[in-house]
Parts: C-alpha cells; sequence; structure tokens
C-alpha cells in the first residue's frame, strides 16, 4: 500500500504542474480570441476569419505599445489609465499589487547587484533578498527614511507571492550574480525547483 501511494504522489507531482499550467495557458487564450475574435469577424467576416488570428493581432497590439512608449507623451497618455485606477479607493489597493507583481518578476526598476543575501544582524542566519531602495532618491518616501548606511531589502516567501521589507546595514549584504526574477523563482520555490546555473 506504502509503494501505491508513493506512485500516486509521483504520478500528480509530474501531472499537476503540467495541467495547472496548461489550465493557465488555456484561460489565457480563450479570453484574448472571446475578446478579439468579434472585432476580426466584423472586419473580415465569418467566413475568412482563422481561428488564432486574434491571439498574434493581440501580441502584434503588445508590441506596438511597447514600442510607442519610447516618445515620452504617448507614454503619458498610456500611463493614464493606471493613474487613475490608483487613484479609485477599491481599485487602487488591487491595481498596486498586480502591477509591483510584475514590476518585481520582470525586475523592472532594479539596478546591478539588486539581488543579495542578506545575514541577519546578530546571527548566522542567511537569506536572499532584493534591494528596493537606496537612500538618497528625490522624492521617495522610503529613501528619505534611510541613512547612508542603510537599504531596504525585500525578502520574498516560498510558495506564497509575499514576503518581508527589512532596512539592513548596507555590511550585512552581499551582492550576487542572479536576475531578480530567478531570485524569485528560487526562493518562492524553497529551492526546491530546478534552477540551473546560467551558461557563460
Amino acid at each position: 500500500m506504502k509503494r501505491v501511494i508513493q506512485y500516486l504522489l509521483k504520478g500528480l507531482t509530474i501531472l499537476l504542474p503540467l495541467i495547472v499550467t496548461l489550465a493557465l495557458v488555456h484561460w489565457f487564450l480563450v479570453t484574448i480570441e472571446t475578446w478579439l475574435r468579434p472585432f476580426w469577424e466584423a472586419i473580415l467576416g465569418n467566413r475568412y476569419y482563422l481561428p488564432g488570428l486574434a491571439i498574434v493581432s493581440f501580441m502584434g497590439i503588445a508590441m506596438l505599445i511597447g514600442f510607442s512608449t519610447r516618445w515620452r507623451f504617448v507614454n503619458y497618455l498610456w500611463a493614464l489609465p493606471g493613474r487613475i485606477m490608483e487613484r479609485m479607493p477599491v481599485l487602487r489597493s488591487l491595481y498596486g499589487t498586480i502591477n509591483d507583481v510584475f514590476d518585481l518578476m520582470s525586475g523592472k526598476s532594479f539596478a546591478d547587484e539588486s539581488v543579495v543575501m542578506v545575514t541577519l544582524p546578530g546571527a548566522e542566519v542567511k537569506l536572499i533578498g532584493i534591494v528596493t531602495k537606496k537612500p538618497g532618491i528625490n522624492n521617495d518616501r522610503l529613501s528619505s527614511l534611510l541613512s547612508d548606511n542603510h537599504l531596504a531589502v525585500f525578502l520574498p516567501m516560498a510558495y506564497n507571492v509575499g514576503g518581508y521589507m527589512v532596512i539592513v546595514p548596507r555590511d550585512c549584504v552581499e551582492p550576487l550574480d542572479m536576475s531578480p526574477a530567478d531570485a524569485m523563482q528560487l526562493t518562492m520555490s524553497g529551492g526546491l525547483g530546478k534552477n540551473h546555473h546560467p551558461i557563460d
């Protein structure tokens, strides 16, 4: 019976990540197809519409929007909806959290050597973190609270989109040759994932 349970658990560890990944991809594709298909059918008609055209057009739109942000005025216009939602009491927290997660995972606004190994003062415990704020940044509330010898570091939690923000002395951090996205993946998996060393 014990061997049967072991085989079952082994099978679940193989199937569940595949099922969850495929389900998310399916949800994304169906959502985009549902939104954009009526638009293309109105232009081309049902006879000439090809399945998948909505997905291709969505990717094209995303590329065009990304390209258009090169111009400051256009980038300002694209940022307006976000600024409006940040002023709405209910949507502000939800939009801000989602936006912060995407920024964190993509490494946006992180400088070089932003991933660090933090040694807790007075202890031998080491944690992997991401430097989020340094002192001396103009018009930044958190940065203004930091002394010249301290850094704000985000410590992500394993198996949870969350973590702790700690303020530590500079001599307690050691830079790591790792991107913020790799650091998030490594810590959120508890070190159990297949995090391969980059090939030089």
